[in-house]
């Protein structure tokens, strides 16, 4: 039995959803970032922390990567050329378009206010449009690597409501499709509904 503690509406949501994936059973503890549970265990307080048995894991990535690994899921296999360019594609959307919206969530609501420059936003939606629009040219199929599920398709989904919550555009036809489908799974949801 997996532990998972963060809120869903943040990276959390990503993890959680490759447990139902994966349909293995978890305890979640929805707490926000910097609590007191998520900084005995990760001192920068960021959220997700997935226990397993007693040994903590951080960063979402990480987290989804051991869990897929773990249970030979939703990847390719360590040491394939299709694992490598699995592994590019994960790169590249966390490059692209996970800091992008990082950057922007910071300098909307993180940062301290006297820190954060309000005029970036409109360069980070530029930068978000283009993006995806070289993302999308990447995609194999009707996930990001054909006809298989994998991480990259959690993390950029998971990005595309994450966009939408922010009001940044979603002009691109393909990315409009390819949520849907994602998102259609029924382990997304389910975990949707019981998060409603």
């Amino acid at each position: 039995m997996y532990d998972v503690i963060g809120i869903p509406v943040t990276r959390t949501f990503r993890v959680l959803w490759m447990l139902e994936e994966l349909g293995q059973p978890y305890n979640h503890t929805a707490v926000p970032p910097h609590d007191s549970k998520v900084t005995e265990l990760n001192a920068t307080g960021k959220v997700p922390v997935l226990l397993d048995d007693g040994a903590a894991i951080i960063d979402s990535t990480a987290i989804m990567t051991y869990l897929a690994d773990k249970h030979g899921a939703l990847t390719y296999p360590p040491g394939t050329i299709e694992r490598a360019h699995q592994d590019s594609i994960t790169h590249l959307v966390l490059d692209e378009i996970d800091a992008v919206l990082w950057t922007a969530s910071r300098h909307s609501f993180i940062l301290p206010k006297e820190k954060r420059v309000g005029e970036i936003k409109p360069s980070l939606m530029w930068e978000y449009s283009r993006n995806i629009n070289n993302v999308m040219q990447r995609m194999k199929g009707p996930y990001l690597m054909g006809d298989m599920m994998t991480i990259p398709d959690i993390i950029l989904a998971h990005c595309g409501g994450w966009a939408r919550a922010a009001k940044f555009p979603l002009d691109n036809e393909n990315f409009k499709t390819y949520l849907q489908h994602v998102r259609a799974r029924p382990a997304f949801q389910k975990l949707a509904d019981g998060l409603k």
